[in-house]
């Protein structure tokens, strides 16, 4: 890990510059700012299409199930995806990168306790 630890400030302010520290916050970012995003879209798809689409959103389906119903459930489906989703990139892509920076800052604090 490249962290200069002769600089000064906290653990996390030092960390924080090391490239491994960096590529976690851009493999996190990669995933969570365009989720996001379509995430927003969708439900405001939703919102928009329930105020100004009434009769497209009461159109019946099967018997009294509306559009507006199958579109409110798919909001549940969809929030319970992104989670699954995200679990799955945190398993394979955040948490080794993390793992690896809690150990070299676990390493760091038992050489800094073992010196006092």
């Amino acid at each position: 890990m490249s962290v200069d630890k002769s600089a000064s400030g906290t653990v996390y302010e030092r960390f924080q510059s090391s490239t491994e520290f960096q590529e976690l916050r851009r493999r996190f970012r990669r995933f969570a700012f365009p989720m996001t995003a379509a995430f927003l879209s969708w439900y405001l798809l939703y919102v928009v299409l329930s105020g100004w689409a009434r009769g497209f959103m009461g159109t019946e389906l099967v018997g009294s199930i509306n559009v507006a119903l199958v579109f409110g459930l798919l909001q549940f489906v969809s929030t319970f995806l992104i989670a699954w989703l995200y679990a799955r990139h945190a398993d394979r892509s955040l948490d080794p990168i993390a793992d690896k920076i809690r150990g070299d800052i676990e390493a760091e604090a038992a050489g800094k306790s073992g010196d006092a």
